[in-house]
């Protein structure tokens, strides 16, 4: 399938000022950082919590535990998207027990990642409580699911994707929307993506 970029909505900027404001959101609703975890799910939400346990710490002058959750073995559709399912590491310092977990991730869409983090979240331990921190959150939920801490509501329409890039992992900060395009047709001016995350 062949996504074509329709509307950048994010640039560095956005993001920074989006994330300063969630840290200061979790700071106000849990009064303060003492028994928080920021889990971010694999892959782009890890380096999101770094950015806001950076920025927790520059408001609290402590940092909060940060893990790192894979939670591609507990997907629902594991036998559809994956022949052979790329299992990445899963870390969290100090266990979940009895602790707020602050799940991070890049784009919140049907809710069914959000569905297979909790699942593999239960099974390393319980929980005081488990929040949910997102920098997108497009819509079209399939599931009673919805985000703690959001950077920025995004309407889409169900044949888009939205595609989060982050520096640390594609070398750029920036959001895009992208649209399917029925035909390969590349040239100088309109290069086509040949591959979009689906953001769930």
């Amino acid at each position: 399938m062949n996504w074509k970029e329709k509307a950048r909505v994010m640039e560095s900027p956005d993001m920074a000022r989006a994330l300063k404001r969630m840290a200061h959101e979790i700071v106000e609703r849990n009064k303060g950082l003492e028994g928080i975890v920021l889990v971010g799910i694999q892959r782009r939400g890890v380096p999101l919590a770094s950015r806001l346990g950076a920025l927790l710490e520059g408001f609290e002058g402590m940092r909060p535990a940060q893990g790192e959750l894979d939670i591609t073995l507990y997907r629902d559709d594991l036998s559809l998207r994956y022949s052979q399912p790329l299992v990445r590491r899963t870390d969290i310092p100090g266990g979940v027990t009895h602790r707020r977990v602050v799940l991070v991730d890049d784009v919140l869409y049907t809710g069914r990642t959000v569905r297979s983090a909790l699942d593999a979240l239960m099974d390393l331990g319980r929980p005081a409580g488990v929040q949910l921190a997102v920098l997108v959150d497009r819509g079209h939920r399939e599931l009673p699911i919805h985000a703690d801490y959001v950077g920025k509501n995004l309407p889409t329409s169900s044949s888009e994707v939205v595609e989060v890039r982050l520096q640390e992992v594609d070398g750029v900060d920036e959001v895009w929307i992208c649209e399917k395009v029925e035909k390969v047709e590349e040239g100088p001016e309109r290069p086509l993506m040949r591959f979009a995350r689906e953001g769930e």
